[in-house]
């Protein structure tokens, strides 16, 4: 846990609480240690664990009960871009504990004219795109699209496969093979509506709101993976960071 003194204690206690759950070390309908026990293992008073269990409450994580404190069944909390590419870096797989994938597409195409311009392409290149659904249990958490260089899917032939397996490990794919590791990345998000393909998977309503985003990968050569994302609304999703 960062000792970084601009972040509240109690907020630092719910970043790791959170990152834990994310991260599937702390189970769904598993039971978390007393207000007492937390106090005790951040060195902090019962008050500052309160505090940020009332934040992971309010995001929909935990529910508590006169039985004590749970980790909710599909709890609607959903990692950032930074987050994932973080995990890849660390495991190989962008993916949390029991999340699972289904890769819909994977193919060398013209993309649209601002994934063009993103790449730094001329009229007619191509990139590789990959669509993905990322799930939970019942709970349908995502739904992905992201584009590549298309001299990668020589390098990288695993970019054009449908193997559910592959996608976990795409990001470390290109890495192992190319040599090309993202040295910067930057994450924009936006509130809006949900068209009909977005609606359609993620079993809501046309023009229900959902936060969408896309996270841009770079190295010194150039964007390296530009990825767009959807998450259906009361999902929350953050980050930390220092400053």
């Amino acid at each position: 846990m960062s000792d970084e003194p601009a972040t509240p204690k109690y907020m630092q206690i719910a970043d790791t609480l959170r990152q834990s759950v994310l991260d599937g070390e702390r189970a769904e309908g598993s039971k978390l240690p007393s207000n007492r026990q937390l106090a005790s293992t951040y060195g902090v008073a019962i008050a500052t664990v309160q505090r940020a269990l009332e934040q992971l409450s309010v995001e929909g994580i935990i529910r508590t009960s006169q039985r004590g404190t749970f980790v909710s069944n599909t709890p609607s909390v959903s990692s950032s871009g930074r987050d994932r590419v973080a995990r890849v870096l660390s495991t190989g797989s962008p993916f949390t504990t029991g999340e699972h994938c289904l890769v819909t597409k994977a193919e060398l195409k013209v993309p649209p004219l601002y994934v063009q311009e993103i790449f730094g392409l001329g009229e007619g290149d191509q990139v590789v795109m990959r669509e993905w659904h990322v799930g939970q249990g019942s709970q349908r958490r995502g739904l992905h699209v992201a584009w590549y260089p298309a001299q990668f899917a020589a390098s990288v032939p695993s970019l054009l496969s449908f193997n559910r397996g592959k996608v976990h490990s795409m990001l470390s794919d290109v890495i192992a093979a190319t040599g090309r590791r993202p040295t910067n990345g930057r994450d924009d998000m936006h509130g809006r509506d949900a068209d009909a393909r977005e609606a359609n998977y993620l079993g809501l309503r046309v023009g229900s709101p959902i936060l969408a985003g896309a996270t841009r990968l770079w190295d010194d050569v150039g964007v390296i993976e530009y990825s767009e994302w959807c998450l259906p609304y009361r999902h929350v999703i953050g980050y930390a960071y220092e400053l």
